[in-house]
C-alpha cells in the first residue's frame, strides 16, 4: 500500500538503505530542511514568483520610503567616494614601494618572480579590490542602484533619464516634460517601449509609450500658441522648461520667482517670450545636442523639482472631493482593470466592425471598457474621463472660430473644418479614419467644401452614427453633470404691484452696459445702477446710451461698504473671489427679508475643478445657456445664482432676433444666419474657414455696425 513520504510525494516499500538515503538527504545542509532556499534545490519545486511590470501597478513607495532610500544612497555614494580616494593613495604607496622593491631585487635577488606573477589575494595589500554595490532595500524588495541605472529604459527606443520631451495624452496638447525613473515617480516599473514622463507646470507623473514622444528640439511643429494663449497652466510648463533648456544649452534666462505683481508678470512674459523665439529657430548655437541632459541628471536617484513633490497619479484628471451631500441610490458599475495603449480603440474597434463586440460597450473617444454615459452626440460610449474632457473642450474654441479640439475624442493633432458656414465643429484625422473608414479623412480633404458629420445629410458614415436626438441630449449633458448637490435657493413671497419698490443694481463688469438695458426691456424700475467697469469704450457706450444714469466705481478691486448693494457679475478667475467678498458684504443681514438677487456668469470652456470649486463657494450648481436660442449670435456661458426659473427650457419670444438678417440696418444683407461669439478681438469678427465678413453692402464685404452688434 502506498505511503506519504516526508515530501509529501507518494513512496512505496522501499529498502531501508534507500529511506537512510533520502532522510540524509532532506535533512542535510545543519539539519535545516531541504528546500526552504528555493525550488532549484527542492524535492518538490515551487512555483516561479511572478513579478508584474506593467504600467501603472498599485505598488506605491511612500515619500517617507523614498527619503529613506535616497538618503542611503547618498551616503553610500561618499562611502564609495572616499573608499576611493583612499584607495588611489594606497596605490600610490604600494607603486612607489613596488618600484623600489623591483630595484632591490634586480640588484639581490634576481631569480623573484615579477609584480606581474605574484599571488592576487584580494586579501593582500597590494591589490586594490573593487567594492560590489551595496544592495539597496525598498520594503520587501531588493535592488541595486548599479542594476536599476543599468537595466531602466534600455529597451533601444531612446528617451532615457533626464531627456526633455513633449509628450501627447488624450485630451491635451503637446506637452513639455522630463524623462524619470519609476523610483522618482513612487510607482511600479514602466513597461517596454513605454517612459515614466514628469511634467512641467504641475510636477505630475504619467506612463507614455514612445511613440507618443518627441524631443524638445521638436519645439516649432509641437509648440501649441492657441493652448499658450488660453491655459496658463501650459504657459507655466512652457516657461519651467524652457528655462532647464536654457540651463543646459548655457543660455540662462532670468528667473522670476513670482508672477502676482503685474510688473513682475510682464517681465515674465517678456522673458517667455524670449525663450520661444529662441527655441523656435532651433536652440542656437549648440541646437538638439545641447538639451542633452548633463551625466548627474542622468541618475534615477537624482531629485528633480524637490519643491513640487506631489502624490504621483498618472491620471489626467484627479478625482472630485467629497461631495456636500451624498447622491442617494447611486450604484456603481465595478472598474474593470485596464491600461489602454495605442492599439486598444483599434482592436476593439476591428471587433465592432466583426460584430464580436457592441460599440455601445465601449468608449469611443478613447476605447475604454469603464464607460460611464452614452455619447451625447453619435451612437456609443463614453468614460468618465472622457466626459471631462468633452464639458471642458466642447465650447472651447481657437481664434479662427472653430472648436479647439475633435468633436469625438477632445484630441489630435491634424483636424478638419466643416465648411459648412454655419457650423464650427472639428473632427481628428484619427477618428475619421478608424469610425468612418481608413481613407476617409483624405477623400473629406479632397471635397470642397467638406461638410461634416453632423452637418451632412446621412446619418450613417461607417461606426459614426448621429443619434437623431443629439440637441436634447447635448443640452442633458451638461445639465446632469453635477457630482455637489446643493440646498435649493431661498424664495420669496411674491409681491403685490403696488407694493414693489426700485431695484438697485451692482454690476460687476458691466462692459456695455446690458444689464440696465435687459431690467428696462423687462418693465423693472431701477433706483440706481452701480457698474464697475475699466475699458474706456465699454463706459463711453454705456454713458451715451443710458444719458449718464450709470454710477461707473472703477476697479471691481476698489469697491468698499460705501457702494451700493446688490449683485451681478461677468468675470474669471481671480476676480471671482473679489465677487464673492462682495456677494457676502451686500447680502442682507440674518433676520433682514428683503429681497435680495444675484447672479453669476462664466464661459464654459473651463476646467472641471474650476467648475467645481465656484459651485462649492456659491453653494449651487450652474445652469448651462447659449445664447443662440434668443438670438443670433453663439454664446455658451454657465449661469450660477438664485433668480427664479433659471433651470426652465429656454424658449424664444416672438420679437427676439434669431436670424443676422434681423439685427441689420437696411440696405445690408447677412452671409450668414448666426455669428459666432464676438468677443473683444477684432478677428471675431470674421466668419467660416475662409475668415469672411459677415455682411454685404455694396456688392462688398462689411463688419457688423455697433447698432447691430448691440442688437
Amino acid at each position: 500500500k502506498p505511503k506519504l513520504g516526508p515530501s509529501g510525494a507518494v513512496s512505496s516499500n522501499m529498502p531501508k538503505k534507500c529511506v537512510y538515503r533520502l532522510l540524509n538527504t532532506l535533512w542535510s545542509d545543519g539539519g535545516r530542511l531541504r528546500g526552504r532556499q528555493g525550488w532549484d534545490i527542492s524535492l518538490r519545486r515551487r512555483p516561479v514568483q511572478r513579478e508584474t511590470f506593467q504600467a501603472g501597478d498599485p505598488y506605491h513607495i511612500s515619500r517617507r520610503e523614498k527619503e529613506e532610500l535616497l538618503a542611503r544612497w547618498r551616503k553610500e555614494k561618499e562611502e564609495k567616494a572616499q573608499l576611493g580616494i583612499t584607495m588611489s593613495d594606497i596605490m600610490d604607496d604600494q607603486s612607489a614601494v613596488g618600484s623600489q622593491k623591483e630595484e632591490e631585487s634586480a640588484i639581490n635577488l634576481p631569480s623573484t618572480p615579477t609584480p606581474q606573477q605574484q599571488h592576487t589575494d584580494p586579501a593582500s595589500p597590494t591589490v586594490a579590490t573593487t567594492p560590489e554595490p551595496p544592495p539597496v532595500a525598498c520594503g520587501n524588495k531588493v535592488m541595486t542602484r548599479s542594476s536599476e541605472m543599468d537595466l531602466e529604459y534600455e529597451d533601444g527606443r531612446g528617451f532615457g533619464i533626464g531627456e526633455l520631451v513633449w509628450g501627447k495624452l488624450r485630451g491635451f496638447s503637446w506637452w513639455p516634460g522630463r524623462i524619470v525613473s519609476w523610483w522618482m515617480a513612487g510607482r511600479s516599473r514602466a513597461a517596454e517601449g513605454t517612459r515614466w514622463v514628469m511634467w512641467f507646470g504641475d510636477g505630475k507623473f504619467s506612463v507614455v509609450c514612445v511613440e507618443k514622444l518627441l524631443p524638445l528640439s521638436t519645439f516649432c511643429t509641437s509648440f501649441h500658441q492657441p493652448t499658450y494663449n488660453k491655459q496658463p497652466m501650459y504657459r507655466k510648463a512652457i516657461y519651467e522648461v524652457l528655462q532647464t533648456a536654457g540651463m543646459r544649452a548655457g543660455k540662462p534666462f532670468p528667473v522670476c520667482v513670482s508672477a502676482d505683481d503685474p510688473d513682475i508678470s510682464n517681465s515674465v512674459e517678456v522673458h517667455t517670450q524670449q525663450m520661444i523665439e529662441w527655441a523656435s529657430t532651433g536652440f542656437l548655437p549648440s541646437g538638439a545636442k545641447g538639451l542633452e541632459p548633463p551625466p548627474a541628471e542622468r541618475s534615477p536617484y537624482t531629485e528633480v523639482y524637490p519643491e513640487m513633490w506631489v502624490e504621483p497619479e498618472a491620471a489626467a484628471y484627479t478625482a472630485p472631493p467629497p461631495a456636500k451631500k451624498p447622491r442617494k441610490n447611486s450604484v456603481e458599475k465595478p472598474k474593470i482593470k485596464e491600461i489602454i495603449d495605442e492599439g486598444t480603440r483599434e482592436r476593439l474597434v476591428y471587433e465592432v466592425r466583426q460584430k464580436c463586440r457592441n460599440i455601445e460597450d465601449i468608449c469611443i473617444s478613447c476605447g475604454s471598457l469603464n464607460v460611464a454615459l452614452e455619447h451625447p452626440l453619435f451612437i456609443g460610449a463614453m468614460c468618465q474621463s472622457c466626459k471631462n474632457s468633452f464639458l471642458e473642450c466642447a465650447y472651447q474654441y481657437d481664434d479662427d472660430g472653430y472648436q479647439s479640439y475633435c468633436t469625438i475624442c477632445c484630441g489630435g493633432r491634424e483636424v478638419l473644418m466643416c465648411g459648412n458656414n454655419n457650423c464650427c465643429r472639428c473632427f481628428c484625422v484619427e477618428c475619421v479614419d478608424l469610425l468612418v473608414g481608413s481613407g476617409s479623412a483624405q477623400a473629406a480633404i479632397r471635397e470642397d467644401p467638406w461638410n461634416c458629420y453632423m452637418c451632412c445629410s446621412r446619418n450613417v458614415s461607417g461606426l459614426l452614427r448621429r443619434r437623431d436626438d443629439w440637441t436634447s441630449r447635448l443640452q442633458l449633458f451638461f445639465a446632469n453633470n453635477h457630482d455637489q448637490e446643493f440646498e435649493p435657493p431661498k424664495l420669496y413671497s411674491p409681491m403685490s404691484a403696488e407694493k414693489r419698490q426700485p431695484i438697485r443694481v451692482l454690476s460687476l463688469f458691466d462692459g456695455i452696459a446690458t444689464g440696465l438695458l435687459v431690467l428696462k426691456d423687462l418693465g423693472i424700475q431701477v433706483d440706481r445702477y452701480v457698474a464697475s467697469e475699466v475699458c474706456e469704450d465699454s463706459i463711453t457706450v454705456g454713458i451715451v446710451r443710458h444719458h449718464g444714469k450709470i454710477m461707473y466705481v472703477g476697479d471691481v478691486r476698489n469697491i468698499t461698504h460705501k457702494h451700493e448693494r446688490p449683485v451681478r457679475y461677468d468675470g474669471t478667475g481671480r476676480l471671482f473671489f473679489e465677487f464673492y467678498r462682495l456677494l457676502h458684504e451686500a447680502r442682507p443681514k440674518e433676520g433682514d427679508e428683503r429681497p435680495f438677487f444675484w447672479l453669476f456668469e462664466n464661459v464654459v470652456a473651463m476646467g472641471i475643478s474650476d467648475k467645481r470649486d465656484i459651485s462649492r463657494f456659491l453653494e449651487c450648481n450652474p445652469v448651462m445657456i447659449d445664447a443662440k436660442e434668443v438670438s443670433a449670435a453663439h454664446r455658451a456661458r454657465y449661469f450660477w445664482g438664485n433668480l427664479p426659473g433659471m433651470n426652465r427650457p429656454l424658449t424664444a419670444m416672438m420679437n427676439d432676433r434669431l436670424e443676422l438678417q434681423d439685427c441689420l440696418e437696411h440696405g445690408r444683407t447677412a452671409k450668414f444666419g448666426k455669428v459666432r461669439t464676438i468677443t473683444t478681438r477684432s478677428n471675431s469678427i470674421k466668419q467660416g474657414k475662409d475668415q469672411h465678413y459677415p455682411v454685404y453692402m455694396n456688392n462688398k464685404e462689411d463688419i457688423l455696425w455697433c447698432t447691430e452688434m448691440e442688437r
